[in-house]
């Protein structure tokens, strides 16, 4: 088959590729926005129309990185300093969880001890979090970082138990024959047996960390895009709060397909996309 033929196949695969998955979406948003625009458009309407949120936000969307001093910063710093935020308490996370979760899947006794706390510490709120620790940290910084981690750890630590108690035994009984030593054991057999479930736990850890962390900046403060949308609140302009909230949106999409496309590349497809 010559050269030219393929490139022709390939570019048909693309364009039906584009045309399956990129159409609906596309289509869907167009109804929507319209819908948005008829609902309204109504006089005496509360909440702004697509294109009053576009005219009363444009400079925000063009320039986003501008930067008058203090917290008057554009959306761009103010998403980037969220993003920080959970870059560091997100990895603390991730971290501390595997560890934990290794732990528990290992040990019985360990599962048995430390499951029903988890089961119970994850089932409260975020930001039921955030008193306590800006009580102990006694600064907004750190406090953010713990609800972040606080919030993310569970489905990391329960994804990451399951997938060790998973494990099949025809590789432990492989591991028991090439008489392979505590690290060797961990690094070739349980982290690559466990690491579809332990991604599966880095997506809903990532997810729950950007949730917290912008609940969590309209309390403490300082630049953020939780506190971006709350000092919008506070000055009236509802149109920029719904400007944030996209933002907030694509931001956590792109969030959670990095860590699908990672661990996708990581366990050759075999983890959830």
């Amino acid at each position: 088959m010559s050269n030219d033929v393929l490139v022709k196949q390939r570019l048909k695969m693309v364009g039906q590729y584009s045309k399956d998955h990129f159409l609906p979406p596309l289509l869907v948003l167009f109804v929507l926005l319209l819908l948005w625009e008829w609902l309204t458009s109504a006089t005496g309407s509360t909440l702004p129309s697509p294109t009053r949120v576009l005219s009363e936000t444009w400079e925000l969307i063009v320039n986003p990185f501008y930067d008058y001093g203090g917290t008057d910063v554009g959306m761009g710093w103010q998403i980037l300093a969220s993003l920080e935020r959970v870059a560091y308490g997100f990895t603390l996370a991730v971290i501390v969880g595997v560890s934990l979760g290794v732990l528990v899947g290992q040990s019985t006794l360990a599962m048995r001890g430390l499951d029903p706390i988890f089961q119970v510490l994850r089932t409260v709120p975020p930001l039921a979090w955030l008193p306590l620790s800006l009580a102990g940290f006694q600064d907004s910084q750190p406090s953010a970082l713990f609800v972040i981690f606080i919030t993310a750890i569970w489905p990391i630590i329960i994804n990451t138990s399951v997938g060790v108690r998973n494990i099949s035994e025809d590789y432990r009984n492989v591991a028991r024959v090439l008489n392979l030593n505590g690290y060797e054991y961990f690094t070739k057999i349980m982290l690559p047996a466990a690491a579809p479930y332990i991604f599966s736990g880095l997506r809903i850890g990532v997810g729950l960390s950007w949730l917290a962390i912008v609940a969590a900046e309209m309390l403490i403060g300082g630049v953020g895009i939780g506190f971006f949308i709350w000092d919008a609140w506070n000055s009236s302009n509802i149109s920029e709060i719904v400007l944030a909230l996209i933002y907030v949106g694509i931001v956590g999409f792109i969030l959670d397909r990095s860590v699908a496309f990672i661990g996708n590349r990581i366990t050759r497809g075999t983890s959830a996309s």
